[in-house]
């Protein structure tokens, strides 16, 4: 490659990745920012809340386990494009919740059932419909990654599109509350969900197959495909790169289990901040519309800490001749201690609301942290071949605790609710928020204590 001029068409494809996430984590926010408004507006209780939030989580986790295939069999480009566009109708929807909510109403009350509000019917639909696309983003990105990337930028352009989680999470407070209090709560929905559709035409014009290319120069497309890492010997991998894995196949691997296990005890921590933390403030302080803007800017601004520093921290070990497996669970093990802050979230929350604020967000920006890592011991162990169902398997599983979570919150925030005690419910969810991390790493650990690599998949 000496003496050839090297463009970087790649890094647009990078930056498209990056708006779609960070239009993927705007589109499943407002629910959770616009929940204060709409719960009375509709009556709802926290439980119905979390059975309206958890439908979301329960659609994406069991979507997570075929999304891969999919966007495999329609190339990345019609797959991508696909999950958008369900994905924007989805959060466009949950405007007309109410007139669909009442067509849902007709037909359940054809079969006798009609226990069931129009409102909440109507919003389990929409979070269905989202659930299901947004479930093709990061399978999606990360093939689009794999094409784009040769393998030793693969790691750093993931960090860059996979930091749109946090910018999206930052972008939603600013803009969703504003929204709804200058236009109406259905504008929220309406105008954020159509950034989507927008991110589509520069989409199709910027992306083709590396090799289809028009924009990028024959030295770069040679760059991506040039496996060799200065200092490493090529990983040989040609002999497991074909053909597929079955999931029932993945199963017999306690690495399966491991990955499986740390996704299950903290992907719900992670749902649950995202859910919850404009109805705590609004339940412990009082805060709502507007006024939660500042402080969950802030909150996940700290997060973005956690995604850069924490894949950083393992080349820490690797540096010292830890295998990557062991080098990154001892950096998981420092990680999975600072969530434990989070326990004097309720008893220093009477200082200040920003005491709360500031320990949950050293948490979430933990988990980040956490997450990076997780991910990536999956393609330590793993050859090329089985990445994405493994990843597929873990992020049901995960999901599946999201919902396990969301549910849990919606029924002890109502049961101390009425006794007049929610302050309760907090302090036994924030526990469990600070615990689940070191729990998560033993059971790991038990289950893979040293690394070792599948090889007869």
């Amino acid at each position: 490659m000496i003496g050839k001029k090297v463009t970087n068409y790649r890094w647009t494809i990078c930056a498209l990745l990056f708006f779609a996430t960070t239009v993927n984590y705007l589109d499943r926010q407002v629910l959770s920012l616009l929940k204060p408004h709409l719960e009375d507006v509709f009556g709802w209780s926290n439980s119905d809340y979390a059975n309206i939030a958890s439908v979301f989580q329960f659609t994406y986790a069991i979507s997570m386990l075929f999304a891969g295939r999919i966007v495999d069999k329609l190339g990345t480009k019609k797959g991508y494009a696909w999950a958008i566009v369900i994905w924007s109708a989805g959060a466009i929807v949950h405007a007309l919740a109410i007139p669909i909510g009442e067509g849902i109403a007709v037909v359940m009350g054809f079969v006798g059932i009609t226990s069931i509000s129009v409102s909440i019917a109507g919003f389990m639909f929409s979070r269905a419909l989202l659930g299901f696309g947004e479930a093709g983003n990061f399978p999606a990105a990360i093939k689009a990654t794999a094409e784009y990337f040769p393998k030793k930028e693969r790691s750093f352009a993931t960090g860059i599109f996979n930091s749109g989680t946090n910018v999206g999470a930052v972008l939603a407070p600013l803009t969703v509350p504003f929204i709804a209090k200058q236009w109406g709560w259905e504008s929220a929905f309406l105008l954020i969900g159509a950034v989507g559709l927008l991110w589509l035409i520069f989409w199709f014009k910027f992306y083709d197959k590396p090799e289809e290319q028009k924009r990028m120069s024959a030295e770069e497309l040679e760059y991506i495909n040039d496996e060799k890492i200065e200092g490493f010997e090529p990983i040989k991998e040609a002999e497991y790169a074909d053909g597929k894995v079955s999931w029932f196949r993945l199963l017999h691997y306690r690495q399966t289990w491991a990955f499986v296990v740390g996704k299950f005890m903290t992907d719900g921590v992670w749902w649950f901040f995202l859910f919850w933390l404009p109805a705590y403030l609004k339940d412990q302080y009082g805060m709502v519309d507007t006024q939660v803007m500042l402080p969950l800017v802030v909150l996940y601004s700290m997060t973005m800490i956690g995604s850069v520093g924490g894949g950083w921290f393992p080349m820490y070990f690797i540096k010292k001749g830890y295998a990557p497996y062991d080098a990154r669970m001892k950096a998981m093990l420092v990680i999975a201690i600072f969530p434990l802050v989070v326990l004097a979230a309720q008893p220093l929350g009477q200082i200040s609301f920003w005491m709360p604020v500031i320990l949950i967000g050293i948490g979430a920006s933990a988990h980040q942290a956490w997450s990076a890592n997780l991910f990536t011991t999956v393609s330590d162990m793993f050859p090329k071949k089985a990445i994405g169902s493994v990843v597929g398997i873990g992020g049901m599983i995960g999901g599946l605790g999201g919902v396990f979570i969301t549910k849990l919150g919606g029924a002890l925030f109502d049961k101390y609710k009425a006794l007049g005690h929610i302050e309760t419910g907090y302090t036994i969810m924030f526990t469990i928020c600070a615990v689940a991390y070191l729990i998560a790493w033993v059971f790991m650990k038990f289950l893979v204590p040293k690394y070792k690599l599948i090889t007869d998949l």
